[in-house]
């Protein structure tokens, strides 16, 4: 395996991913409950054993770079991250969405380097549904069985922008703020990194996220979502970067394209 990112990597994090995702769909059978961690956040079992197969994969895989995984941060606090090549890993984006059983819950793995994110894999057992790339214009999903396909952002059409927001976290009057003067044909829930997903895939074009996420929920989709042709950025417009210290986001927005134009 070379150390770039190219085909052969992601289809190695790919089945990383989908193994992962096998581990949490035994426990999402038998209706696994919940323990609270330091900061009130849920963790159950499934995460810990989804994020105890990850994390020697990606250590084998490419060794030396170091594995950020959120439920290892939780029980031994933020790391002194020196390094600018990193894997980011949340093995169970949407813990919610998988205690109350709605199946929009994700495996998340993303290799950052110099502060984006070049690979990314986006995975939800419960939906049989894949998102993964490798750079610019190697965007794929794949749903349940069938292969894998080429997708990328749209222009926003004339009808207006179809917005994405979260399920369980969201915050309604910044969100209406936001939308102010933007024209919009609707807006859909989604748990996860699914959003992400949403817009890569010429689904949805916009998802403002208000309130706190970490670096391991958003560096996956944010891969996907660079690949397929949009961004994330900052509420000033700045692009997102990864390995800040305390690993903590500031409010974003991921887009599409602006618009389909005259």
């Amino acid at each position: 395996m070379t150390g770039k990112p190219d085909k052969a990597m992601l289809n190695e994090v790919a089945a990383i991913a989908l193994r992962a995702g096998a581990i949490i769909l035994e426990h999402y059978a038998k209706k696994s409950t919940a323990r609270s961690k330091a900061d009130r956040t849920p963790v159950t079992d499934a995460d810990e054993a989804a994020e105890a197969a990850i994390v020697p994969a990606l250590e084998a895989l490419l060794p030396g770079v170091p594995v950020v995984a959120e439920e290892a941060v939780a029980r031994s606090g933020v790391p002194r991250l020196t390094a600018t090549r990193f894997w980011l890993v949340d093995p169970l984006d949407g813990t919610r969405e998988f205690l109350s059983r709605n199946g929009e819950f994700t495996v998340n793995i993303a290799l950052v380097e110099g502060a984006l994110p070049v690979l990314g894999v986006v995975h939800a057992p419960a939906l049989a549904l894949t998102f993964a790339a490798f750079g610019p214009g190697t965007a794929v999903r794949k749903d349940g069985d069938g292969p894998f396909r080429a997708i990328a952002v749209r222009a926003v059409p004339c009808s207006g922008a179809v917005v994405v927001a979260s399920r369980s976290h969201g915050d309604v009057q910044k969100l209406d703020r936001f939308l102010a003067g933007v024209a919009v044909m609707k807006t859909i829930q989604a748990g996860s990194a699914l959003k992400f997903g949403l817009i890569a895939s010429g689904e949805a074009d916009l998802y403002p996220r208000f309130g706190r996420t970490m670096e391991w929920d958003t560096a996956a989709g944010h891969a996907v979502l660079l690949a397929a042709g949009g961004r994330v950025e900052t509420m000033d417009g700045e692009p997102l970067h990864y390995g800040k210290p305390g690993f903590a986001n500031p409010e974003f927005v991921a887009r599409g394209k602006e618009s389909a134009g005259p």
